[in-house]
């Protein structure tokens, strides 16, 4: 009976480790629901930089035919209006400028998230491997104890 008792003891304990483990695998499950929500914030704001991008594209494309017109309809005029084009260029290509190098920052951002996620999930595949395994292990060992156990009796 003193037997019996240690090892309902130790298959309780056993359990406890069982459903613990489990809790970890919720819990890393969870962290890893929050980190692919990230990615995916991330991924929405490269599509809108990338949208802005193109538009911007167009708006300098735009503002270069204007000046091309504006030059080839009046002389005089053009000197003045061709200056505020060109402003109004170097300021759009500025701000594409900058515009790239925030896509290419967010590329680099989105790169290392999906890397990290990357190896946070074969950490978390290994540790589930491990636990199974170690699950495995300990159903064998019960497996070896009732029959022991049945074998004495």
């Amino acid at each position: 009976q003193e037997e019996k008792k240690q090892l309902t003891l130790k298959v309780e304990e056993l359990e406890r480790k069982l459903e613990s483990t489990s809790a970890q695998n919720i819990e890393f499950l969870q962290v890893i629901a929050k980190r692919e929500e990230s990615i995916h914030q991330c991924q929405l704001r490269l599509e809108e930089k990338s949208r802005e991008c193109s538009s911007l594209a167009r708006q300098l494309e735009m503002a270069i035919e204007d000046a091309k017109r504006q030059v080839e309809q009046a002389r005089e005029r053009a000197v003045s209006r061709e200056r505020a084009a060109q402003s109004k260029m170097l300021d759009l290509e500025t701000q594409l400028s900058r515009n790239k190098t925030e896509l290419n920052q967010l590329h680099r951002s989105k790169e290392d998230a999906e890397r990290r996620y990357e190896s946070r999930l074969q950490d978390l595949r290994d540790r589930l491997e491990q636990a199974e395994s170690t699950n495995r292990s300990m159903q064998n060992y019960v497996q070896f104890l009732k029959s022991s156990y049945d074998n004495v009796f």
